[in-house]
């Protein structure tokens, strides 16, 4: 029986580490799947996300597992830290499901996780989200990165559809970090070096626009997002409904700094 607990509503599921893969100096993918597998829906998304949960080292936690119970039963911080990614791949008929951290040495919570993570080890999920894919009804599509949104943008290189028209700008650490990246799309896609000095929003700044309408997926340290933002928005109009854009993280703030920032913002 698949192991799962509830949290508003939303399914927690409990899968297994199959197996660990070093796809860069700075990216790992975790594999995971077993039982537990049986209780994920995937949606239609391509930025289709999770909220991976972390318990505390040291607590003595209920189980079966439940986030419900955690959170009345035990003091608010010994409660599972959460950090999101995006789900890259989800193969039923394997089993399997995978997904991509960086990792940047002992900094932080999930990317030493995932560099010490063994076959075996639990990995649980609450999830999916998501809320942009690859339109069928646009002339072109943009995207704009950092290593962060790569998931996400890899998973939407594979969706556009065959022949459109693709820019893709993505900026990593340096030409070891790069990947290789599958599209039907007719894709022009720009690796740009961050230890070089490249500069993601002048790319996108300076990119021939081309004609027709775009859908854009910008998303990444929130920084160059705000830029873009207001580039895409308001230089080249585009509509609100065919922007996805999104800072994941912010120089200089961890997670849950970054969060509270952005709680802070909306309210």
């Amino acid at each position: 029986m698949a192991d799962t607990s509830r949290r508003g509503g939303r399914p927690v599921t409990r899968l297994t580490v199959l197996r660990t893969e070093r796809l860069t100096p700075h990216m790992l993918r975790i594999v995971a799947g077993g039982p537990g597998l049986a209780a994920f829906t995937p949606n239609e998304f391509t930025d289709a996300y999770v909220k991976v949960l972390f318990k505390v080292d040291g607590v003595t936690y209920p189980e079966p597992f439940d986030i419900d119970t955690v959170r009345a039963e035990l003091p608010r911080e010994h409660w599972p830290r959460m950090r999101t990614y995006t789900v890259r791949h989800y193969d039923a008929g394997a089993g399997e499901l995978s997904i991509d951290f960086v990792h940047h040495g002992d900094e932080g919570l999930a990317g030493p996780w995932a560099a010490n993570a063994k076959p075996g080890d639990d990995l649980l999920l609450l999830g999916p989200g998501g809320a942009y894919a690859p339109r069928d009804d646009v002339d072109w599509h943009l995207f704009a990165g950092d290593e962060s949104a790569l998931p996400a943008i890899a998973a939407g290189l594979e969706a556009v559809p065959a022949g459109a028209p693709v820019r893709a700008f993505i900026l990593v650490e340096d030409a070891a970090e790069e990947q290789p990246l599958a599209t039907k799309g007719d894709a022009q896609i720009s690796w740009l070096h961050r230890s070089s000095g490249d500069d993601l929003v002048a790319a996108v700044r300076g990119m021939d626009f081309g004609e027709g309408a775009v859908q854009a997926f910008v998303h990444g340290e929130a920084g160059f997002v705000k830029e873009l933002r207001r580039h895409l928005l308001d230089e080249r109009g585009v509509p609100k409904d065919r922007l996805s854009i999104s800072g994941y993280w912010r120089i200089g703030r961890d997670d849950e700094q970054w969060r509270a920032e952005k709680a802070a913002e909306r309210a």
